[in-house]
């Protein structure tokens, strides 16, 4: 079910007084409520936790309110270990998950005490020297041919993520004869998935290795994290993921995989960010001009740089038009944006209610991947991030970039003695 957004007309416009058109609005209530309702879906599971995944939304103050529903957080850069830090994670409350992975990276991780999530075999090598191998290990595991992926992270085969099978047995071999004490098993295959059975496969296929590494190595795996990828409703008739039929159904090869051999407890955790907080994330734009040529096109005064996916990927995010939520949706636009590129395209060929310059646009579930995808090409500058709090009150939680932000890496006193 596609989330209403949750401002009236009014409300929205008073903002505008006192923060820069466009902006990503968050609702705290409702992405509380979401994170309670994954827990208990999963309660049966031994040491479960999400880890949310920092890429999706990195701005602490939601980290925070996620660190206080029991959530760490799934970190594959720098900024994201820090970002952690500051919203107070630490420790095993962090999985660190990257690829192509430099050594300072692997000393911040170490240092804060997270789980280290191995990308390729040639990497414990690499951690050992950089910073020495730590107690826990995990290895990433890519299916291969063996699992499906879909459209947005592409086919496993594909996939320049994990080990293969042949290379995760030799890798806990190898990390044992280095001092590994505990050990931890990752997958990540599919993104923004909403099929309940791929969800309980990946389980499946993960309780199966458990069960294959433990028989070739004698390692017993003391944690697995299933990954994320779990799908919203972008679409108004989309269904949302039915965690608990899930849950079901993994806990029955749970009960059969890893208990029946012997192998339990078996941790589980995942690091789901989309479904998190993705619903609870609206791009509240205006329009700017409205343009008739080979097509009508709705103009707003935000662009691919505050929300990429649609040019990106082509996907669809609902538009509500405040105050026509009720008039018939009988005119087509292409809804744009200014950027110098075509595919700066929130929609194509769209039928909302007739457009007005000044019109109050919405775009629905930008609360994962949306501000967090920004860039700065044309100049564009990214906007500001607010938070609805419990109490109705509307908090800035990260403030709209300014020229000066966009010029701070340059300094223009060099340019008046630069020769070309």
């Amino acid at each position: 079910m596609l989330r209403q957004y949750p401002l009236t007309k009014a409300q929205t416009i008073s903002l505008f007084e006192k923060y820069p058109s466009p902006f990503h609005l968050y609702d705290e209530k409702q992405i509380r409520a979401n994170a309670r309702r994954l827990k208990k879906a999963f309660e049966w599971m031994p040491g479960f936790k999400n880890y949310f995944a920092v890429k999706a939304l990195p701005n602490p103050f939601i980290m925070k309110i996620l660190k206080e529903e029991g959530m760490g957080a799934d970190c594959s850069s720098l900024a994201e270990l820090v970002l952690a830090a500051k919203s107070g994670i630490t420790g095993e409350n962090i999985m660190f998950t990257s690829n192509d992975t430099p050594a300072e990276e692997f000393a911040l991780a170490r240092k804060h005490g997270a789980i280290i999530n191995l990308d390729d075999i040639t990497h414990i090598e690499f951690l050992d020297k950089a910073v020495g191998v730590p107690e826990m290990l995990s290895f990433r595991y890519n299916p291969g041919r063996l699992k499906e992926g879909n459209v947005i992270i592409g086919k496993p085969e594909e996939a320049k993520y994990g080990l293969t099978r042949d290379q995760i047995i030799e890798a806990y071999s190898i990390a044992r004869d280095r001092g590994v004490k505990r050990f931890g098993l990752h997958t990540m295959v599919a993104s923004n998935e909403l099929a309940e059975d791929y969800h309980v496969g990946t389980a499946r296929m993960l309780f199966e290795l458990v069960v294959e590494i433990s028989r070739a190595t004698g390692i017993r795996i003391e944690m697995i994290d299933l990954g994320g990828g779990y799908g919203i409703p972008y679409h108004p008739g989309d269904k949302e993921v039915d965690l608990e039929m899930v849950s079901r159904l993994i806990k029955k090869d749970y009960d059969e995989l890893i208990v029946g051999n012997g192998l339990a407890p078996l941790e589980i955790v995942m690091e789901n960010g989309r479904m998190v907080t993705g619903p609870f994330g609206w791009l509240v734009s205006r329009v700017r001009h409205i343009k008739n040529i080979y097509r009508r096109y709705a103009g707003l005064d935000a662009s691919m740089a505050n929300l990429m996916r649609p040019g990106m990927y082509g996907s669809y995010h609902h538009i509500t038009v405040l105050g026509k939520e009720k008039l018939p949706h009988d005119h087509k636009y292409d809804v744009t944006g200014p950027l110098c590129e075509n595919n700066d395209k929130f929609a194509v060929e769209r039928m909302l209610p007739e457009l007005e310059i000044g019109d109050v646009i919405v775009l629905h579930c930008t609360g994962a991947h949306g501000h967090a995808m920004g860039f700065n090409y044309n100049g564009q500058l990214r906007s500001a991030e607010l938070l609805l709090r419990e109490n109705g009150e509307v908090e800035q939680i990260r403030r709209a970039e300014t020229l000066d932000d966009y010029f701070a890496t340059l300094d223009f006193e060099k340019l008046e003695g630069f020769k070309a």
